[in-house]
């Protein structure tokens, strides 16, 4: 690939991001809007046409890593792995 065609690339690159970070605020401010209309009827299921939409309260039970290092750091120590992945980043 020849360099003009790099940069034709990155820039292609840089322009659909930059779509899909609007498109994605464009829908968080539906998704938004869905739920304050739910929130106002005080409802967590609602029927529009064919769509059955949920807003419900999910409760889950989380490992809080940081306590358990302060707490006992040599047994998180033991359990603890180096991991290794590789980082994609365009800069100007």
């Amino acid at each position: 690939m020849s360099k003009i065609e790099l940069l034709a690339k990155i820039e292609l690159l840089n322009k659909y991001e930059a779509m899909m970070e609007e498109l994605k605020a464009e829908a968080d401010t539906i998704r938004n809007t869905i739920k304050a209309e739910m929130e106002a009827r005080e409802v967590e299921e609602l029927i529009a046409g064919q769509y059955i939409v949920r807003y419900t309260a999910i409760l889950s039970n989380r490992f809080d890593s940081t306590a358990f290092k302060k707490v006992m750091p040599e047994i998180y120590k033991a359990y603890t792995k180096q991991v290794s992945s590789r980082r994609f980043t365009i800069s100007a």
